[in-house]
């Protein structure tokens, strides 16, 4: 049998939410503020008032309709259970209460890690970064390493320094892909276009890295291919938009979003319960 051309990649951490693996971190570990996404102020380290014994949320049915829309965007990406299940071997914060404070510390950092490995997944999938796959195939396996360490290496570690290195190989993932889409691409990268009408815009492979589209009108827009990671989506109207192929687009980031049954998505990701 042939040998394969380079090393099989690490079976990864699930990178989606398991809030039946989880001891409830994110209502617990993360502070939010009373605003138009959380009814209430709430400290880091203070479990929510809605959380019950068993770990689930007393109101989740009716978190938007009781002030918790926030509630509704997040997404661990699998940070959650990865902590809870394997960092600290199914030992939860309420019968061990000595592993509470690092289990929280812990927590947003493995997010972090998940929310880098989902890019690098992301980008390993487009044939037109063939020649990035080598040195992100390495990353993967790096950042895939450090979701399995304890609580105390995890909560030390650099994270904007393998962030930074990451995205030099992101950023140039992105150009090799829309090169590939047709006609001449928009660049607004970090550009300011909150409620931007554009409604039927053709944006297939823009630059739209770290864009405030918060409550912009993307109706029936053409996306594909368009670079999203970092966009703000916060009541952006995707309805009817094709988001297919986009390129780092996110759960949250669609989560925050406004779209409906006409708006077509990535594969692996999963239309929202409250679009209309």
């Amino acid at each position: 049998m042939a040998s394969s051309s380079h090393p099989a990649l690490p079976a990864l951490p699930l990178l989606q939410a398991d809030c039946a693996n989880c001891f409830a971190l994110c209502c617990v570990a993360l502070p939010f503020a009373k605003s138009a996404d959380f009814a209430v102020n709430k400290s880091a380290g203070t479990p929510c008032k809605n959380l019950q014994q068993d770990f689930r949320c007393g109101i989740h049915t009716g978190l938007r309709d009781q002030g918790f829309q926030g509630c509704t965007v997040f997404d661990c990406f699998g940070a959650g259970q990865q902590v809870s299940q394997v960092t600290f071997e199914g030992r939860d914060w309420r019968t061990h209460p000595g592993t509470r404070q690092a289990m929280f510390d812990a927590f947003p950092v493995m997010r972090q890690l998940h929310e880098l490995l989902f890019y690098v997944s992301a980008a390993l999938a487009l044939p037109a970064a063939a020649p990035l796959h080598p040195a992100l195939r390495e990353l993967l396996t790096r950042t895939e390493s450090l979701t399995r360490a304890d609580a105390a290496t995890l909560t030390a570690l650099d994270v904007p320094a393998l962030r930074q290195e990451i995205n030099t190989l992101l950023l140039k993932t992105s150009e090799l892909a829309r090169a590939t889409s047709p006609g001449r691409k928009k660049n607004h990268r970090g550009a300011d276009l909150m409620g931007a009408r554009l409604a039927g815009a053709d944006l297939r492979g823009a630059n739209l890295r770290g864009a405030y589209l918060i409550a912009a009108d993307l109706s029936r827009a053409d996306l594909r291919g368009a670079d999203l990671i970092g966009a703000d989506l916060r009541d952006t109207n995707v309805r009817g938009a094709d988001l297919r192929d986009t390129l780092f687009l996110t759960q949250p980031q669609l989560n925050a979003a406004h779209g409906d049954a006409g708006t077509r998505i990535p594969a692996g990701l999963t239309r929202p319960a409250h679009w209309s």
